[in-house]
């Protein structure tokens, strides 16, 4: 019985790893991540969003005394794609502004990541064929491709 106990929990903790796996989408960059994050706000407000935030993790953690590998987010939206979403439920306001988070891996590597849009339809009341969230999908998929490429 304990081992079966135990299988299950594993094949559990496994499954929510996959899940949040697949839902969270990752980019190499072919640039620092500070570079990464510059290239993404330049795309940002050329493409007519806004910035709202941008957070150095890694100088937070410096206030601190600890170390953290070179980390930075990026706060940004765009009403006109927001705001259709909100109408539809106000709890993804949670989730709005979008974030993606630039980081340095152990092997010195520089990844993005974000999580797609097709995940707000399971934690909001947004239906998953609703166009916003192909629009938002589309969006951040451009952007971040501006960010990480040549």
């Amino acid at each position: 019985m304990r081992i079966l106990t135990a299988v299950t929990a594993i094949a559990m903790a496994l499954s929510a790893t996959q899940t949040f796996a697949a839902d969270l989408i990752t980019k190499q960059s072919a640039h620092s991540v500070s570079v990464t994050i510059d290239r993404l706000a330049a795309a940002v407000e050329g493409a007519g969003a806004k910035v709202f935030a941008r957070i150095d993790h890694a100088k937070g953690a410096a206030s601190v005394d600890m170390d953290l590998r070179p980390t930075q987010m990026l706060m940004f939206g765009n009403p006109k794609m927001g705001t259709p979403a909100m109408l539809a439920d106000q709890s993804i306001g949670l989730d709005l502004p979008l974030r993606v988070v630039a980081y340095e891996d152990a092997d010195g590597k520089v990844f993005i990541a974000y999580h797609a849009p097709s995940q707000l339809t399971e934690d909001h009341n947004i239906a998953a064929d609703a166009g916003i969230l192909a629009k938002m999908t589309g969006a951040l998929n451009k952007l971040t491709n501006k960010a990480v490429g040549e």
